[in-house]
């Protein structure tokens, strides 16, 4: 299967996009752009600039007339409360499983089916569905994960990497390099075949995270997504090829960079690389935690990330070894050693006793402790003195009623308190079992499950975050309403009940 040609760019359709987005006349401004256009983009807008003079002209309805409206992704289903959690997400399964159609706008084609988070979430997300994917194997749904494995590696050979998601409008970022882990997942399945399979792919997600690594120097010490550090160490930042509003939320970040008293451009790309670390939005990314528009992203070497590339490495080094081509081996893993020294140099703090992302601009950590240090231990980063400070840090500072919280400002952001994410959950929870903390790993299990049984029985639904300070209250912040379905809370929600 071939790329479709021409995707849409929404941003094509000129000042109608713009006039739509800034007018907000859809209350979420994604759904504009997952519109179908029911003729080409020239005609529309030829249209468009003679129409909009008429009198008593609409805009709504000018947008009703030319293009096909999304629905949401799980449209017409009624969920039974009076079944249990994990018998609704056998029947979500279902519902959520969507193939791609060829009926144009902006959806990238894959040609496997997938799983989409639900609501206004109509698309494949990366990050997201190596979680969904650990529900999948729970409910021995193999050859599911199996068939996006497969979308994954047909988005690297065709674009050169992830999208955000499936859509064009992603195409200029992703999320956190979690490819490795979902192919770590299907071999267990599989068997070590698996591994030597998607090296091509494997090495082409590492090239791209690590591009422009041979023009850094001391004149130049940074390129997309790398830095070189002060003794020369490679590590890597969150980036977004473009510099401009998100087109998915045009007005929002317009609206954020008219209060920033930064450059403009360097507002939307911190902003849209603060989207392409799935932590949309966080105080961790601001430097007054109560201000969006003193967001500064890109200037931020992130825990998390580095962690997952190092794993990206570790892959890529057993990989090579079972494909017996030792040299690539022997390189990977060296290079996992290198970011493993520069992790400890730079984002481990003496004073905290924890990982804390570091801030370029003052050489020096951000001062901010997130529950992103789920990651040194989830991913095997930390020694065991390091685990010990990390969990004892997570279970007095992080851990709530209802499962971890995010961060330990409580403001507008969703990605702080009181708001827990299933990710934030898992990571948790299995990087205190790799560390033999066998109890706080059941704690941090039980109140998250507590949570999602709770809300079920009093709604009916599993949504994509949770108030985990007071169940009582639904989980709210950011640009849009909690969303149900959903794929990240269900896949996590069946792998923790797994455990026994």
């Amino acid at each position: 299967m071939n790329v479709k040609e021409p995707l849409l760019f929404i941003e094509d359709l000129e000042e109608l996009f713009v006039d739509v987005q800034m007018q907000r006349i859809f209350e979420d401004q994604k759904f504009f752009t997952d519109c179908v256009p029911k003729l080409s983009t020239s005609e529309i807008l030829g249209h468009y600039r003679i129409d909009k003079n008429r009198k008593n002209f609409k805009l709504f309805e000018f947008c009703k007339t030319y293009f096909q409206f999304p629905a949401s992704a799980a449209t017409g289903f009624v969920s039974d409360p009076s079944k249990t959690v994990e018998d609704h997400i056998q029947i979500l399964w279902d519902v959520l499983t969507k193939h791609t159609e060829d009926k144009g706008g902006t959806e990238i084609m894959l040609p496997h089916q997938f799983v989409v988070p639900g609501g206004r979430f109509r698309e494949v997300y990366y990050w997201d569905s190596y979680f969904t994917m650990l529900g999948l194997q729970v409910s021995k749904k193999i050859d599911l994960i199996e068939s996006m494995v497969n979308n994954f590696a047909f988005l690297v050979d065709n674009y050169g990497f992830i999208p955000n998601g499936n859509r064009s409008y992603f195409l200029s970022r992703s999320q956190p390099p979690f490819f490795s882990l979902m192919v770590e997942l299907l071999s267990e399945e599989k068997g070590d075949v698996i591994m030597v399979k998607y090296l091509p792919q494997l090495e082409k997600e590492y090239q791209f995270w690590m591009k422009g690594e041979e023009t850094l120097d001391k004149t130049k010490n940074a390129e997309s997504h790398i830095v070189m550090m002060k003794d020369g160490e490679i590590l890597n930042r969150y980036w977004d090829n473009l510099d401009k509003p998100r087109q998915e939320a045009y007005a929002d970040d317009v609206v954020t960079a008219r209060d920033a008293k930064n450059d403009k451009k360097e507002i939307f790309r911190h902003i849209r690389a603060a989207a392409e670390s799935g932590w949309d939005f966080s105080s961790r990314w601001f430097r007054d935690e109560s201000d969006m528009s003193t967001i500064y992203t890109t200037d931020i070497i992130p825990i998390d990330l580095n962690c997952l590339m190092h794993h990206l490495e570790k892959t890529l080094a057993r990989g090579f070894d079972l494909a017996k081509q030792n040299e690539k081996s022997r390189n990977y893993d060296q290079r996992a050693g290198k970011r493993l020294d520069a992790i400890n140099k730079y984002l481990w703090d003496k004073k905290e006793k924890t990982f804390i992302d570091y801030d370029l601009g003052c050489s020096a950590p951000t001062g901010r402790v997130t529950a992103a240090i789920v990651y040194p231990v989830f991913l095997k980063v930390a020694t065991k003195e390091q685990s010990s400070h990390i969990l004892e840090r997570l279970e007095n500072s992080f851990l709530k009623r209802g499962g971890l919280v995010t961060t330990l400002s409580f403001n507008a952001q969703q990605w702080d308190a009181p708001n827990g994410w299933a990710p934030i959950q898992w990571a948790g929870f299995k990087g205190a079992m790799n560390y033999g903390l066998e109890e706080l790993a059941n704690k941090i299990k039980g109140s998250w499950i507590n949570s999602i049984d709770e809300v079920f029985r009093r709604t009916g639904k599993i949504t994509e975050k949770y108030n985990v300070v007071d169940s009582g209250i639904a989980a709210s912040g950011g640009e849009y309403p909690n969303q149900d379905g959903f794929g990240w809370t269900n896949g996590v929600y069946l792998k923790l009940k797994s455990y026994v």
